[in-house]
């Protein structure tokens, strides 16, 4: 039988922009390889396999492949799933009332709620609760070896107290603070110093930041390079602002309350993104953190395997 499947352009309102997402349903006859295979196949920076949900109660299970790579949480196919998921549910919108939906996605990390807003005619819109909060983990090179490996000088990693650090929510990052946005503009990785600035042999993606932004609705400008997944630049990355929340509680000094972020991302690669990050913070620590976005169906096909 041949495999439903749908792109989605998500963290974005329009087609031809955000991160494109493969999503291939009712995929439960596949192995891994073959998974593997057709995520491949599509080139994308994710491919989602839609599995039935081992609780009932549960909306999907859901696998999520890189090119190159398994990978156990990440926020666009997350953000993507649940807004397809909720449409196939409710089907062709006629009316002009919002629909609202509860989706429910076991992920190899756990369990993601997922709240969905649908409009018609409009551009989906979904939050989810982050399944686990940040923490610190490896230690990243000094400060030269980090310039020399993204390509700017040493003058331009740092701004006001941020430092380059190291977070993960699921999937680790090394985020380093870069001075402008045009020295943002002009990172180019140099892949043999990545292992000596990033550690883990290399495979650490690396999120490079500032305050300086093209939007006047946003709070920083990022961009992201994981070349150990396939990944030579990422349009939007929700699982990496996931752990950013713990760099800006970290450096920023969050006080009590829940904060509104809003991330952009892939202006360079001509694919704008938005992300919304929420952040609650109760007596000085990191309470909980949500990540929201759009999404739009671009084309929907069938595989023939």
């Amino acid at each position: 039988m041949p495999l439903r499947f749908f792109v989605l352009d998500v963290f974005t309102n329009q087609a031809l922009a955000g991160n494109p997402l493969a999503v291939v349903l009712d995929a439960e006859g596949l192995s891994d390889a073959r998974m593997q295979a057709i995520a491949r196949e599509f080139n994308l920076s994710e491919t989602v396999f839609v599995l039935p949900p081992e609780n009932p109660a549960h909306s999907a299970r859901l696998r999520i492949f890189t090119p190159a790579r398994e990978l156990p949480f990440a926020g666009h196919p997350t953000v993507g799933t649940a807004i397809l998921l909720a449409k196939e549910r409710f089907g062709d919108m006629e009316s002009d009332a919002d629909r609202n939906a509860m989706v429910v996605l076991e992920e190899a990390i756990g369990n993601v709620r997922c709240g969905v807003v649908l409009k018609n005619g409009a551009a989906g819109f979904a939050e989810f609760d982050i399944p686990r909060l940040p923490r610190p983990c490896d230690p990243l090179g000094d400060r030269e070896i980090i310039a020399a490996a993204v390509g700017l000088e040493p003058n331009e990693i740092g701004f006001e107290n941020h430092r380059p650090c190291a977070f993960e929510a699921g999937v680790p990052f090394a985020f380093v603070p870069v001075a402008s946005l045009d020295a943002l503009s002009r990172v180019s990785p140099v892949h043999r110093h990545w292992e000596d600035a990033f550690g883990r042999g290399g495979e650490m993606g690396a999120y490079l930041y500032c305050r300086q932004t093209n939007s006047q609705d946003s709070t920083f400008a990022a961009r992201m390079f994981a070349p150990h997944m396939g990944i030579g630049e990422d349009p939007a990355t929700g699982s990496a602002a996931a752990a950013f929340s713990g760099i800006v509680r970290h450096f920023d000094k969050l006080t009590d309350g829940t904060h509104y972020l809003r991330i952009e991302q892939g202006f360079d690669m001509g694919r704008p993104s938005m992300i919304d990050l929420e952040v609650d913070i109760a007596a000085g620590a990191l309470k909980a953190v949500r990540i929201g976005g759009q999404a739009v169906i671009v084309s929907k096909g069938e595989l023939y395997l």
